[in-house]
């Protein structure tokens, strides 16, 4: 059976998106069906696999229901105000409800040129493809609000970069795809009317529970502010890079998007950039929470006209708000980052011990992955001596960490907690496997120079399981080699 399609992004104004239809390509071809997620959004995974599932990922074949569209959004990318963006290698096809009635747009990437291409060939290569259904996908399996991958394909086509590479789509889900970028648009040009309009759309849709406060716009503007804040301490938490934090690339449904040069740090350091285009660091790991901070004052302006008929009130009411960001994002941070120490009742000093904890790791270019995860081997005196971790025999804490281990224990005694539950606590809050630089690397090369996708399939299904600890697949945990380092990534535009 094919896919039951609405489209209710296409009930709002016709200037808020471009319709047309993905540009064949030559010779489409299946490289992974995502029939987890398939299922719960109640598609057949088995005609996704199909000649017709895979020639409608590549964009060849449009089911009956779908009614393609480019949509139109503005932002700021790297701080530079463009007034005109929108979907330029990107076609949304329509929406599906799973089984519990929650609506998710399927959009498909890499599908040719729109409106909104602005010189590009809307194409994609096929090692942007596979990262972006990697990470996207681990980061689900590590409870990270996200867009989902549904299925990708090659094209048989070739995309000219600085070489020429083999293409590829990616059918991608989401709650939806509208960007702070959305509201920009239609608010640079005082289109109140539209801004509305987006507004109501957007409060049905993502936060109907505003609709019965006082002031609904208000609400929501606080829901979207908790959900950024939850967000970006989920990234922190993980020592993940976005990479690219522009307001076109941050949904209002509070989900990650646009993996394009992201990337999760091996060897901390809190002023570490992959982005081959962030040449001034603007969106290195540690200005993460600023950069939010900064992006939802852009939302804030936008939504002064919805806020209060007053614009002085409105201003008074907007600045209020965006005022409690840090005290948001201080929170939601300590609550993840206490949570990796097997703290569960908060202590104001807590937050001391993570800054002594991250500091050392700084000092010591220390793992960030695996000197969380090592730590269930050391919640109490005695515990190195029976390692659960899974990391003991490849990752070491320097001599430099013991005060601070001693503390740390110190503070967990005050738990009041068994050494067994203390572990448990830890291992399920500190993934052994992500998705590091250098694997996804290998399976980009492995697929785009040999056509082989055995390790980009074998890497997504380790992902899937992040917690669980496999000795067969030990090396997929270590820390890349220094002649495996990937020291940029970049976007495939």
């Amino acid at each position: 059976m094919s896919i039951t399609f609405e489209n209710t992004y296409t009930d709002l104004p016709a200037h808020f998106y471009s319709r047309l239809k993905p540009t064949p390509v030559s010779s489409p071809g299946l490289i992974r069906c995502n029939d987890a997620l398939c299922k719960t959004l109640l598609i057949d995974p088995g005609w996704i696999s199909s000649d017709a599932g895979v020639k409608f990922v590549a964009g060849n074949f449009i089911p009956a229901g779908a009614d393609p569209i480019a949509t139109v959004y503005a932002g700021h990318q790297f701080g530079n105000w463009n007034p005109q963006l929108g979907d330029g290698r990107a076609i949304l096809m329509g929406e599906v409800k799973d089984q519990h009635g929650q609506r998710y747009d399927i959009q498909l990437k890499g599908s040719g040129p729109t409106p909104y291409s602005r010189g590009g060939d809307g194409r994609a290569p096929l090692g942007p493809i596979l990262r972006e259904y990697i990470v996207s996908e681990a980061m689900h399996a590590l409870a990270v609000p996200t867009c989902r991958s549904l299925a990708a394909v090659t094209t048989g086509d070739s995309v000219h970069r600085e070489q020429t590479l083999p293409g590829a789509v990616i059918a991608r889900v989401a709650k939806s795809h509208i960007r702070i970028g959305t509201f920009q648009f239609f608010a640079a040009q005082e289109d109140h009317v539209a801004l509305k309009a987006l507004y109501d759309h957007v409060i049905k849709r993502h936060y109907a529970a505003a609709m019965e406060q006082e002031n609904p716009t208000q609400a929501m503007f606080m829901m979207v502010m908790q959900r950024a804040a939850t967000l970006v301490a989920h990234w922190q938490s993980l020592g993940f890079i976005h990479g690219v934090m522009n307001t076109d690339n941050i949904l209002l449904s509070g989900e990650t998007i646009d993996y394009g040069p992201c990337a999760f740090i091996d060897a901390f350091d809190p002023n570490k950039v992959f982005s081959s285009i962030d040449r001034n660091g603007r969106y290195a790991y540690s200005n993460q929470p600023g950069i939010m901070h900064w992006n939802l004052s852009n939302l804030a302006q936008c939504l002064l006209p919805l806020l209060h008929e007053n614009q002085d009130t409105a201003l008074t009411l907007a600045q209020d708000m965006i005022n409690q960001f840090p005290d948001l994002m201080r929170q939601a941070y300590l609550e993840k980052l206490t949570a990796k120490l097997g703290i569960q009742h908060i202590q104001p000093d807590d937050i001391k011990l993570i800054e002594e904890l991250l500091n050392l790791m700084t000092e010591q270019a220390s793992d960030f992955t695996l000197t969380f995860r090592y730590l269930a081997d050391l919640v109490d005196a005695k515990s190195a001596a029976k390692s659960v971790s899974g990391v003991a025999e490849e990752f070491q804490l320097d001599d430099a960490f013991k005060p601070w281990i001693a503390r740390w224990q110190q503070r967990l005694a005050a738990e009041n907690v068994p050494p067994e539950a203390l572990k448990i606590r830890l291992l399920t809050a500190n993934p052994i496997f992500i998705p590091r630089n250098h694997l996804i690397q290998a399976a980009i090369e492995a697929a785009t120079n040999q056509q082989n996708f055995q390790p980009f399939n074998e890497l997504v299904d380790l992902l899937s399981k992040p917690f669980d600890f496999k000795a067969d697949f030990a090396h997929y945990a270590r820390p890349p080699n220094a002649d495996q380092i990937v020291q940029n990534t970049f976007c495939g535009t």
